[in-house]
Order: structure tokens, then sequence, then C-alpha cells
């Protein structure tokens, strides 16, 4: 049957106008976050989708960040690289220098008229992230940083004050001495040696880890270890272990059992570990500041972030541009920032996250969860920055197993961090070529 012309110029209006409403701009991001949290990350995404009609955020989970971020440069190479991709921050120099590879998230921003200000955000957060003159690279999202954690319990035990933690490394070794004495397996341990115990300990300590800035002064940076502090630092370690005071718990976070199975009294590790330590604790707990050395000038400074970025691939079109932004500030909006920062334990990386968590009563209701983002919320150094070095998770691999050696009575201090400084550096040396 033949329709009336009018008709069918009806019905095309009404195809054209349906397609229109339904043409939303497809984007994808790929991320590490399994369990609980990659649940979080989908629930950000459904909440961003439901808020607007313009852009359809679609979440992915693409295995751990080394898998993720290996996905993500395979995909780019083969012409199908996502939109977003999650990377964690050792990764953030690799992806600087991928040429033409990224966008820099704040220039794309202004580029299409939707400015993010690196002034929003935490200090060393943005600072992590942006280049040396200052402009945001890649999204701040995930971000932690290593505290001190202590078992209440325990210090009752050994005639320790469970509200007056140890701040310094001397009273760490004292406390230490006390819980064993009374009884404890273990009286300090700690997560990611090399990230807590050298690249942060270096940010507190206001001491350079590496030369230009730590990496952000350029490719030709090379490891600054063999400095007194270092030897001092690794030396008094040392010692602790010799005298049963300190117990080597592994790489990564593999020690982390040692503090929620009560074996340990004192523990450093990631703040986004307060989780953990709440299901499966089963005991009081503090948490403190990262310890120092009273007697070292400039310290404490401000800790230094781990936790992962959002990056944002070249070759995209304006319409997914324009969403990948739009997505980017509505994660950094105070009630976003300030639920995944309660939730998770991860830090809220913009200041108005944090202070829409302090006026929420968050801090109060759940005392030290405030500890993290004020090591963070500081105005940086040079070397409190954070740390910009390519082939950083491979460098993190030289150190870990000499501090092993170390720890073991096997290697002096003095003679580990040569070896660190000079394998780490012919690593260093490896990546200034390949991306020149």
């Amino acid at each position: 049957m033949a329709f009336p012309s009018f008709r069918l110029t009806v019905l095309t209006a009404l195809l054209a106008s349906a397609g229109t409403a339904q043409a939303a701009t497809d984007i994808t991001f790929w991320h590490s976050m399994e369990g609980p949290l990659g649940e979080r990350v989908a629930k950000i995404a459904q909440d961003f989708n439901a808020s607007q009609s313009d852009y359809v955020v679609h979440a992915v989970y693409k295995g751990n960040y080394g898998e993720s971020m290996n996905a993500g440069i395979a995909a780019f190479r083969a012409g199908n690289a996502p939109d977003i991709l999650q990377v964690f921050e050792v990764g953030t120099a690799t992806m600087m220098y991928a040429k033409g590879a990224i966008k820099p998230v704040q220039a794309l921003s202004e580029s299409v008229g939707d400015p993010i200000d690196p002034s929003d955000f935490l200090g060393a957060v943005a600072g992590y992230y942006s280049s040396p003159d200052g402009k945001l690279v890649s999204m701040p999202f995930n971000s932690s940083t290593p505290v001190l954690y202590y078992n209440k319990d325990a210090f009752k035990q050994a005639g320790l004050d469970p509200d007056q933690p140890p701040r310094t490394w001397p009273e760490v070794a004292e406390a230490a001495q006390k819980l064993r004495a009374a009884g404890m397996e273990c009286g300090y341990s700690s997560a990611w040696p090399s990230w807590v115990l050298l690249e942060n300990f270096a940010a507190w300590h206001n001491v350079p880890y590496a030369s230009k800035d730590n990496g952000f002064g350029g490719l030709d940076a090379r490891l600054q270890l063999d400095s007194p502090l270092f030897k001092k630092h690794l030396g008094f370690l040392a010692d602790m272990a010799k005298a049963g005071t300190f117990t080597y718990g592994g790489r990564g976070d593999a020690g982390n059992a040692l503090f929620t199975s009560g074996k340990c009294g004192m523990y450093t590790g990631s703040s986004g570990m307060r989780a953990s330590i709440i299901k499966t604790g089963g005991f009081a707990f503090g948490t403190s500041t990262l310890p120092y050395y009273p007697d070292a000038q400039g310290a404490p400074q401000n800790s230094i972030i781990g936790g992962a970025s959002l990056w944002v691939f070249s070759g995209k079109s304006d319409a997914t541009y324009q969403g990948v932004i739009k997505f980017f500030k509505f994660l950094a909006s105070p009630e976003q920032a300030a639920a995944w920062h309660q939730g998770t334990g991860y830090v809220p990386v913009t200041k108005a996250g944090y202070q829409a968590t302090k006026e929420s009563g968050f801090y109060d209701k759940n005392p030290g969860t405030e500890i993290a983002v004020k090591q963070l919320d500081a105005h940086t150094t040079a070397n409190s920055r954070g740390i910009r070095l390519g082939y950083l998770p491979q460098i993190r691999d030289i150190e870990d197993s000499t501090m092993e050696q170390i720890f073991a009575g096997q290697t002096q201090p003095d003679a580990g961090l040569k070896k660190m400084n000079s394998e780490g550096n012919a690593l260093l040396e490896r990546f200034q070529k390949s991306v020149q």
C-alpha cells in the first residue's frame, strides 16, 4: 500500500527526530578496579550516564594495572585505543613520553571550552600528574598515600599510651622493643618497601630521590640513593631487623596480613588499607603520620601518592573529547570526590571533596581518616612533588631485592644503595635513549 506523500514526510521527520535523540556519544573507559572497587566504578559511570543524555560512559575492567596499561598501549598501536585508560602512578613517565598517543588533560579541557583547574586538587596530587610547567597531563582519580597504623590493644598490653603513637623513627624503635617484650611476634613492619621506605621517605624528609627534581626536570635524571640520610635510614632498619624489632613482610602489600592478623604492633601501609583492617583486624587500631628523623632539616614535608590517574588517548572525535571532560568534571565534583574517598579509603583528590567530607562530620566519626589527606595537602617542593622516572616498576624490583639482602644482614646499606643507584641508573639511561 502506498503512503500519501505528506505521510511519508511526517514519518521521515519522526524517524530522523528519534535517531537524533538516541545519538549519544559512547565513551570507553578501561580500568583496573575489581571487586567492590569495580562495583563503585560501574556505579559512577551509571550515575554520570543518568545525569545527562549526550554521552554514555562504558566502564570496562581490563585486568590489573600492568595488564590494562599494556592492553591500552597495544590497542593504540592497533588503532582501536579506548578513550580513557586508568594507569598506575609509576606508569606516568611512560605515558607522558608515548609520543602522539595521549592528549594532556588540562590542555584538552581548555581546547573544548570546559577548563579543568589544577588548583582545585590537593597540591601533592596535582603536582604528581602535572608537566614541569604545572599543567595537568592526566586526571587524578584514585590516590592513596602511606600512613602509620598501630594496634591500640597491643599498645595497652605493652604499657604504651594508645593515644600517643610514635612520631619519630627513634620512637618507633623504642615502641617496637616494648611490643616485642610484651610478647608481640612483630614490633614494626611495612608494605611496599620501595614506595614507603625510599620514595615517600625522601619526600617526607625533603631530600632528593633522583636528580632533575626527581625526573620532572628531564629524561637525564638519575637516582641519588647513596646519600647520608638513606644510609642512615637503611642502617637503622637493618639494626632493628637484627634486634628483632623490625620484620620484613615482603614486596608489595604482602605484609598486610602481619598487621591485620594481630601479629605486628605497628605497620606503614597504604591509606587505602583501612577498610581491610576494619573488616579483618578484630582489634582497636589507630592511624598516625609517617615517622621521621627529628634531626633531618625540613622534615616532615609531605608524602607522595600511589594509586592511578586517567589518561586520554589521541585520535578521537571532538564530541568524544567534550564528553570525556564532562565525565572528568563529574568525577571531580565535591559530591563524587567525597563519596569515593569515604567509601574506599582513597584520599579525596579535590579540595572541595575534602571540605565536603569535613563538613559532613566523617572525620569526627572516623578518627584517623584525615591523616592521609593532611600529609598530602601541602605546598610541594622539588623533592616532594613526586617521582617522574621511566622504568620505575623495574627500578622498584631492584630496590626491593636489595633491601631484602640488607634486612637479612647479607649486604651493608652503603653497598646496597650503591647497587640500587648503579642498576637503576642503567635502566634510566636505557629509557632515555628509547624515547629520544
